[in-house]
């Protein structure tokens, strides 16, 4: 009998829909075909996402999650990255922050995706007292991947972007605790979006362009997130996970946007999968 295979395994703070691919239902297989395990940690159960649909149930899980999480510790789980995205309430943020004390050691990965608003407004769903919860929060992350709008809001500034704005930001919330943060869907000049980063450790910066491309579909962050984690832990360097990770979604959305049905239901994931398992030619990133 053959031994049981280490199998690398990621807890994942996330909500779970039953309809529409984003969080958990994007999470799951992603890192699956990288050949990872998801153990999710469910913040909430909805009927669908919330990204465009109308009267979901919705279903709040956060007095369940300590006792979840105590099981885990009885059972002596370890993880090799802990990872949030969307949290509903500041007693979240607070339980999460417990997540990672408790299983956090000098070997695993504490990645962040500070889901707080896009387009310049917070979402509907988020208060502004969750904003210095989430600043609290940011300070025990390795990695961040807030978007354009999070990062000016974490930062609380309403500077126009540009490479060297950016810069500034990417240096500024690596201060506030994180040693690498990941900007996505940066605005160029040429009405493109790139995705830049920046490591504190060798004190360099990235930027990741991509086309722009006239479509645009929910869970793409987590999708983006789920990548980066899964080619980390698989052994590739920061910024060769990150260009992984923006030519993945692209690809996504371009395949995607080649049919006619409801860009709500998300990118059409289930035929993109078989491409992670697959080397990635061309990769584009330098650094800035």
């Amino acid at each position: 009998m053959k031994k049981d295979p280490i199998i690398n395994k990621v807890a994942a703070v996330h909500d779970i829909s039953g309809f529409g691919r984003a969080s958990l239902t994007t999470i799951i297989p992603v890192l699956a075909t990288m050949g990872i395990q998801t153990c999710p940690v469910p913040t909430a159960v909805l009927s669908t996402h919330s990204g465009g649909f109308e009267g979901y149930t919705f279903k709040d899980l956060t007095d369940e999650i300590p006792g979840y999480i105590n099981h885990w510790k009885n059972l002596g789980l370890t993880f090799n990255c802990i990872y949030s995205g969307f949290l509903g309430s500041e007693k979240q943020i607070s339980i999460l922050m417990d997540i990672i004390k408790s299983f956090r050691n000098d070997d695993n990965l504490v990645v962040v995706d500070p889901v707080l608003g896009d387009n310049d407004v917070l979402y509907s769903s988020i208060s502004e007292a969750m904003v210095p919860e989430m600043r609290k929060l940011i300070e025990y992350a390795d990695i961040i991947t807030p978007n354009c709008t999070e990062a000016k809001i974490l930062l609380d500034t309403n500077e126009l972007p540009s490479i060297e704005t950016g810069k500034k930001w990417l240096k500024q919330l690596s201060d506030m605790g994180p040693k690498a943060v990941i900007i996505t869907s940066f605005p160029g000049n040429d009405c493109s979006l790139s995705n830049i980063a920046y490591e504190r450790e060798s004190d360099e910066y990235w930027i990741m362009p991509t086309e722009l491309l006239p479509a645009n579909y929910p869970g793409t962050g987590d999708l983006f997130a789920s990548v980066l984690i899964g080619s980390i832990i698989n052994g590739e360097n920061l910024p060769v996970s990150i260009a992984i990770a923006s030519k993945f979604v692209y690809e996504c959305i371009r395949h995607s946007s080649k049919f006619d049905y409801p860009n709500r239901n998300g990118v059409l994931l289930e035929q993109m999968l078989p491409s992670l398992k697959t080397p990635f030619n061309n990769l584009i990133y330098k650094k800035i």
